[in-house]
């Protein structure tokens, strides 16, 4: 073969896998930026009939996940794969990895059945699984929790789905249940008059419903009175730390004055 020829057809060949790999790269770029705009633009519309952020976000990642898969077989195609015979091994791929991995499985179906039943929606504050926070994300397999000491805890959808659910945002205020135990010598119908007194006086306790305090139980040790005031749930933990700090100081006062 002639050598002249040869550097021809490898000058010619390197020139058109180079374009090939330019375009591939342009394509690549600029695809992921329509796919961040399809994104956005697909946020936009769910959020302006009903701002929804848990369906919002759920769609967009799901949105997201499906378009770079276009996207890298569509570039696949433009080196010339052939891109049906590489989504049907996609798709044989995808089914192998759910066999293996039929937890990520039950965790995508678990996601779309929270975001269909919504037991919570993003920034409620939930229990569940022993994580207690406030609800950041629903994702396709996990959701995002911002748990009260300001640290992400990733719980997986299907466990979430298949435990007791606790939503304490769901209704418009919460009851807060504290107690006082009190010596044989104390006598609860007064004290119990005075917590009355002093719990209308605390900011954030509703007098509707009604605060409730009441001997619980009473033992050879002593009485135990249950306090139970109930605040909005943003004033939750504030009319928590006042009702405990304020039987505190009741209990101070009386016994100053019993000494």
């Amino acid at each position: 073969m002639n050598l002249q020829l040869y550097l021809d057809y490898l000058a010619t060949a390197g020139l058109n896998l180079g374009l090939k790999v330019l375009g591939a790269i342009a394509a690549f770029f600029i695809g992921r930026w329509l796919i961040r705009l399809a994104v956005r633009f697909s946020r936009k519309a769910l959020a302006v009939p009903i701002p929804e952020p848990t369906l919002n976000s759920y769609i967009g990642t799901l949105l997201s996940i499906l378009l770079h898969i276009g996207l890298v077989i569509s570039i696949l195609g433009f080196f010339g794969f052939e891109t049906t015979t590489f989504a049907a091994l996609l798709a044989g791929v995808g089914l192998a990895i759910g066999t293996a991995w039929g937890g990520l499985l039950m965790n995508f179906a678990a996601g779309i059945f929270l975001v269909a039943l919504r037991p919570f929606k993003v920034g409620d504050a939930i229990t569940v699984s022993g994580v207690s926070g406030t609800v950041q994300e629903i994702g396709i397999f996990i959701t995002k929790i911002y748990a009260a000491d300001n640290t992400v805890v990733y719980v997986g959808n299907n466990k979430i789905f298949s435990d007791n659910i606790q939503n304490h945002t769901a209704n418009s205020y919460r009851r807060i249940d504290t107690r006082l135990m009190l010596s044989q010598d104390k006598n609860p119908i007064e004290i119990m008059r005075r917590i009355n007194e002093k719990l209308r006086a605390i900011p954030g306790v509703l007098q509707n419903p009604a605060p409730q305090v009441g001997i619980l139980e009473v033992t050879r040790e002593g009485t135990t009175i249950a306090v139970r005031p109930s605040a909005e749930n943003k004033n939750y933990q504030q009319v928590l730390f006042d009702t405990n700090r304020m039987l505190f100081e009741l209990l101070e006062q009386k016994e100053k004055r019993d000494a």
